[in-house]
């Protein structure tokens, strides 16, 4: 298999108060958000005309969505191939968290890392996402 991850795809963390720590992103940083918190636009650098995107969400304290995981905080990659990906994977011995899910803007799965991080597989349909998604903070 050549490339596996291509880039990140956002990242996730835990917060107290997401609306809160949304707002203060938006007022001093800058941040164009949504209800899931800002998708950053970019351009790839092999083909300029095609937007990719990666998402940062600050999520409930309390979410489950990281578990089995304990930490504070995910990361989710950019992948292609995601069903060959995840047979490798397999095959060398990583814990897959769950069965891969396809929704219009994208596949995924979730993984753990040796040190217990949960790790989100994304397979993007940047397209679609482009339509989706509106709290995006450009350069």
């Amino acid at each position: 298999m050549s490339k596996k991850v291509t880039g990140i795809g956002g990242v996730f963390f835990k917060v107290k108060d997401p609306d809160a720590t949304k707002s203060w992103y938006a007022q001093h940083l800058g941040f164009n958000i949504d209800r899931y918190g800002t998708a950053f636009e970019w351009r790839s650098a092999e083909n300029p005309n095609q937007k990719g995107f990666s998402q940062w969400s600050p999520m409930k304290d309390d979410t489950s969505y990281f578990e089995p995981s304990t930490k504070d905080f995910m990361i989710n990659y950019r992948v292609e191939n995601l069903l060959d990906l995840v047979e490798e994977l397999k095959s060398n011995g990583v814990r897959i968290l769950d069965e891969i899910e396809e929704f219009e803007y994208g596949k995924f799965v979730h993984i753990l890392d040796p040190d217990g991080h949960a790790i989100e597989l994304w397979e993007p349909n940047d397209e679609v996402y482009d339509q989706l998604t509106e709290g995006r903070t450009k350069s």
